[in-house]
């Protein structure tokens, strides 16, 4: 199993939705999150504040997919993700060794 953690535009939740859900999986956790990396937000954005913020709004999607899935489900994200532009965001990819579903206490590859 692999984990797939995606930062992106706001803008862009339906498109992850849909990109899982054509490939069978409908499990996410999704938060609202600020961040910058190379894309900067205008000082525009906080004057109301009187600050100026290089934080810009994004989100944080999680997911939990079979590793046969994963490179499928990254192709279509970043075909369908990307604008070209900074601030698209970024995918990070990781191990999942074990899952237990709290309610039961259930573990491993099944539940999912």
């Amino acid at each position: 199993m692999k984990k797939i953690e995606i930062i992106t535009r706001p803008d862009k939740l339906d498109i992850i939705k849909k990109v899982l859900a054509k490939n069978e999986y409908s499990g996410m956790t999704v938060t609202a999150a600020m961040g910058c990396g190379r894309q900067r937000a205008s000082s525009q954005d906080f004057e109301e504040l009187n600050e100026e913020l290089n934080l810009v709004p994004k989100i944080y999607v999680m997911t939990v997919v079979w590793d046969e899935d994963l490179e499928e489900i990254i192709c279509e994200l970043q075909e369908n993700l990307t604008t070209g532009s900074v601030g698209d965001g970024k995918m990070f990819i990781s191990n999942i060794e074990d899952v237990v579903r709290i309610r039961s206490g259930e573990r491993g590859e099944k539940i999912l």
